[in-house]
């Protein structure tokens, strides 16, 4: 990896990192103090519940709850800051805002806590935004990000979890606020691949769809000559006489 490549990767995992650390954090102090932070989550359509937009993604249920949260959280983010580094601030905050505020609105008369709205709705914008630019390597992490977390779109059926200790409508709304975002964010971010011969100077100024551009002329076939007649010509030798005998 060269050196650039390292500043770039070691700049990436930054955010992520700090935040799944945080996180732990907090399950930590809730660990060692006895006390559960479950009033910090969203509760929709109360006015106490609206500081959960910003908190709840940092309160885990169980140790299990924020593992399974934390490997993709970090993987996901990573991919957002080192591909989409120009957009990754904005995207990360506005899929967190947005699909808290949304759980907000929708979500069930329960607490919603985890950070698993924001993978969802990370995992939902690099998918989505790799398909609507149609780009070799944003194309890449939507195979990428299928391969690893396709079997999530199974989280936001409700009657595939019973329990009520599901927030399916966490998984929903960040999905859909992934795709918006990805819709929103098309023509930002990074840019197509260029190649050398692209950036010719001498092609400077030349209009690919100049119809009088010679690469815009159909191709004539010059006619070729008539062929001429086969001609046979025979020649003929005389047989040598035979030498008289004596």
């Amino acid at each position: 990896m060269k050196l650039h490549d390292r500043a770039r990767f070691s700049e990436s995992i930054l955010y992520p990192t700090l935040l799944v650390i945080i996180m732990w954090l907090v399950k930590g102090f809730e660990a060692v103090s006895g006390e559960h932070l479950v009033q910090f989550g969203i509760l929709p359509l109360r006015p106490e519940g609206l500081t959960g937009i910003i908190t709840a993604p940092f309160i885990h249920g169980s140790i299990a709850h924020l593992f399974a949260n934390s490997i993709p959280l970090w993987v996901l983010g990573s991919l957002l800051f080192y591909v989409y580094r120009p957009v990754a601030v904005r995207v990360f905050v506005l899929v967190w805002i947005i699909t808290g505020i949304w759980v907000w609105f929708w979500g069930r008369e329960a607490y919603h806590i985890g950070a698993s709205g924001v993978v969802y709705g990370l995992a939902s914008f690099l998918f989505f935004s790799g398909i609507f630019r149609r780009d070799g390597r944003t194309l890449a992490i939507t195979f990428l990000v299928a391969f690893l977390y396709g079997s999530m779109v199974w989280g936001i059926f409700p009657d595939l979890f019973p329990e009520k200790n599901i927030s399916w409508e966490s998984h929903l709304m960040g999905l859909i606020a992934g795709v918006v975002l990805a819709v929103f964010y098309k023509n930002q971010g990074p840019k197509p691949a260029r190649y050398k011969w692209e950036d010719d100077p001498e092609l400077e100024g030349i209009d690919e769809n100049d119809p009088e551009a010679y690469w815009n002329k159909p191709i004539s076939k010059a006619p070729k000559p008539p062929a001429e007649p086969l001609q046979i010509n025979y020649v003929y030798k005389e047989k040598p006489k035979e030498e008289e005998k004596h």
